[in-house]
């Protein structure tokens, strides 16, 4: 007697959409998350970043500016980035407290390319908004999952530095010249991607050999 999945007339459908619940929650958050922001009444401003706040002892910038964007092609272009990349490293870190992790993860990164923002710009009153930072945390973390087959790659295998220096010539060149779209003439915060990104590249060895596939804890890039 055949079982469902042996069904040669009704053969098992792949699903279409089977993107980790994580990232899926993350981008579909910052639609919801911008939508709310355009209807308060100073734009969401109050709870953006700026470096000279540091200095000022007010820090909560360096969270909360991940929750603000600057347009709906912001927001789209971040909502895209964080599916993408977020889906191959929610996938490895499923283990355990892994689903924490990546959300740490994630928050981490954009806290630390916010601060590494502020000690390039000490003292700039420029408002810094965004969940950039925090998605090229998870494009550094991806970057040694690409031909990894569910594992994490050595941090200086020659296939992750060319990935990585690709990245920051992109990010460096669309910082420099302002390619990006819905910048709408706004500097874009190229240093605080690159913070991010490597937050997101050291990190993954640790915790893929931590939270990620057991098979694959020996196998994890230092």
């Amino acid at each position: 007697m055949q079982s469902p999945t042996d069904d040669p007339i009704h053969p098992q459908r792949e699903r279409i959409f089977n993107a980790p619940f994580l990232p899926v929650l993350i981008a579909a958050s910052m639609p919801v998350l911008y939508w709310f922001q355009e209807r308060l009444p100073d734009q969401g401003m109050s709870m953006a970043f700026r470096a000279a706040d540091l200095w000022r002892g007010q820090w909560e910038g360096l969270f909360t500016s991940m929750l603000l964007h600057g347009g709906w092609a912001h927001v789209a272009m971040n909502a895209v980035g964080a599916l993408a990349f977020g889906t191959p490293v929610a996938r490895l870190l499923s283990r355990g407290f892994g689903p924490l992790a990546f959300i740490v993860l994630y928050i981490v990164s954009g806290v630390v390319a916010a601060f590494g923002y502020a000690l390039c710009h000490p003292g700039s009153e420029s408002y810094l908004v965004g969940a950039s930072g925090a998605v090229f945390g998870l494009i550094g973390a991806a970057t040694r999952l690409m031909g990894g087959q569910g594992r994490v790659l050595p941090l200086f295998q020659s296939g992750v530095l060319k990935q990585a220096g690709a990245w920051m010539a992109v990010n460096l060149i669309v910082g420099l010249i302002g390619l990006a779209p819905g910048a709408d003439g706004a500097r874009i915060a190229w240093e605080a991607h690159a913070f991010g990104f490597f937050v997101g590249i050291l990190a993954i060895g640790p915790l893929g050999r931590l939270f990620g596939p057991r098979l694959d804890l020996r196998q994890a890039g230092l």
